[in-house]
């Protein structure tokens, strides 16, 4: 029995992975655990093609927990969407429950990952339900300085502009 589930949790995380939404769904009515652990230790929503929008959410409606952290990074797939910049999979997470407020092993919020790459839509999505903006991250930057060194200047002047009238 132990086998059939790992087998069937590794079907929900290669399908996830590919973004392929039927078979998503037919795993899913076919009983697969959306939490299970494939080989690798990973759900299905840590392994999802980010930007593949309609799987993210079948994936979250089916119960998949945003909050998982990754076995090598301690990151969440929250943090993943955010630095890569996939807006709305990040906000279908929000929407799900996922906590914004979770800090990497670096301790980079999500927050911080999106600023320093410059993902404004994303910054504007999470700055606001971060509950300190302004918290440095492992080695002590905040999301604006790091919008600063890396030179989003779109992106750090939006953070300035909220820091300062917050």
């Amino acid at each position: 029995m132990e086998d059939h589930r790992m087998r069937m949790a590794d079907s929900l995380c290669k399908a996830s992975a590919r973004g392929n939404l039927s078979e998503v769904s037919l795993l899913l009515q076919d009983g697969a655990n959306v939490n299970g652990f494939n080989m690798y230790n990973r759900t299905a929503l840590q392994v999802v093609m980010l930007g593949n929008d309609a799987v993210v959410r079948a994936l979250l409606e089916a119960g998949a927990d945003p909050n998982i952290r990754d076995p090598v990074l301690r990151l969440t797939v929250t943090h993943d969407a955010a630095r890569e910049g996939f807006i709305n999979s990040v906000r279908e997470l929000v929407d799900h429950g996922a906590d914004i407020n979770l800090v990497d092993e670096h301790g980079n919020l999500p927050l911080h990952l999106a600023a320093r790459e410059g993902h404004l839509e994303v910054v504007q999505l999470l700055i606001g339900r971060t509950v300190n903006p302004r918290t440095p991250n492992g080695q002590g930057y905040t999301a604006a300085q790091l919008a600063h060194l890396h030179r989003r200047e779109d992106t750090a002047r939006y953070i300035d502009e909220y820091l300062s009238s917050n």
